[in-house]
């Protein structure tokens, strides 16, 4: 039997694991929604390591400033804001003030239009993302989808300031504009039209997450008094934009589901108009079918 002299036996748990505890349960007396997983995050990010190796930080390099980033987070402000950084599919994005925050709800919507464009029998499928923030789904859909071309618009100047470090490199084209008068010269071109629109009603505002209403841009948040009022636009957009047959996907509240379909309806230019369920089988995301002619 092993024997401990000179006082109690060495704890197991590193001075890190044992503050990442503490921090989780005050996130967590916060209201923050998932309070181990920041917490974790948080330390890595302050250590420099990935999450999973937050036990091989040793003892004496733990960093007190793990506690003012608590602290940041602990007043709501979002995970991505203090890190910088936010992970979409397979890319990681640069974040922060001035520009919305791509959610893992999203993630479900791109996937169903990657699928939709591999089906199509077109060698460089063109797609056009409205309203792109960040920049995640129109980078998503260049990286997952080889051969096509991609291009997005933004309205937002400081959105855009993000939007731009996250696309160069890529080839994603990116514009400065309207989403509703957007891409003329692509008229009739477009293989799939995209976007995760603001679409928050305003009645809706006391009840969004602090996250969200306090950091995130409100031109990206809200639209209208049932949050339907831009989505409208862009269906005028789309059908304008996409070839007979061309497909748009449009993400939506999951309290909307069943009345963005009806935005898209066979007298306005529509076929198979039908909503979708993310991973939560929750109605996340509309989509149509340009009628062809």
């Amino acid at each position: 039997m092993q024997q401990h002299f000179g006082g109690r036996p060495p704890n197991p748990r590193s001075v890190l694991l044992a503050e990442v505890a503490q921090a989780t349960q005050r996130l967590a007396d916060a209201g923050v929604p998932s309070p181990r997983n920041d917490a974790e995050e948080l330390a890595a990010f302050v250590h420099g390591v990935k999450r999973g190796e937050l036990h091989s930080v040793k003892d004496a390099d733990f960093d007190a400033r793990y506690w003012e980033v608590i602290a940041r987070r602990e007043a709501r402000e979002p995970l991505q804001h203090i890190t910088g950084r936010a992970f979409f599919r397979y890319t990681e994005l640069q974040v922060g003030p001035g520009v919305f925050v791509p959610r893992p709800e999203t993630e479900s919507v791109v996937g169903w239009a990657i699928d939709a464009v591999r089906a199509m029998d077109v060698v460089e499928p063109l797609i056009v993302d409205l309203c792109t923030g960040s920049g995640a789904i129109a980078l998503a859909m260049a990286q997952e989808v080889p051969r096509s071309r991609v291009h997005a618009v933004e309205l937002s100047e400081d959105a855009l300031r993000w939007t731009r470090k996250n696309v160069e490199g890529s080839r994603v084209e990116l514009r400065q504009g309207d989403a509703r008068d957007a891409f003329r010269d692509l008229d009739g071109q477009v293989d799939l039209v995209i976007s995760n629109p603001p679409y928050i009603p305003l009645t809706e505002w006391e009840y969004v997450q602090p996250e969200a209403r306090d950091y995130d841009p409100q031109l990206a948040l809200f639209s209208g008094e049932d949050g339907l009022d831009l989505i409208r636009g862009l269906e005028r957009t789309a059908h304008r934009l996409l070839r007979p047959g061309g497909v748009v996907v449009v993400e939506h509240a999951d309290t909307q589901g069943g009345h963005v379909p009806w935005i898209f309806t066979e007298e306005r230019g529509w076929a198979d108009a039908a909503d979708h369920p993310d991973l939560n089988n929750r109605p996340r995301f509309a989509t149509a079918r340009r009628a062809m002619p």
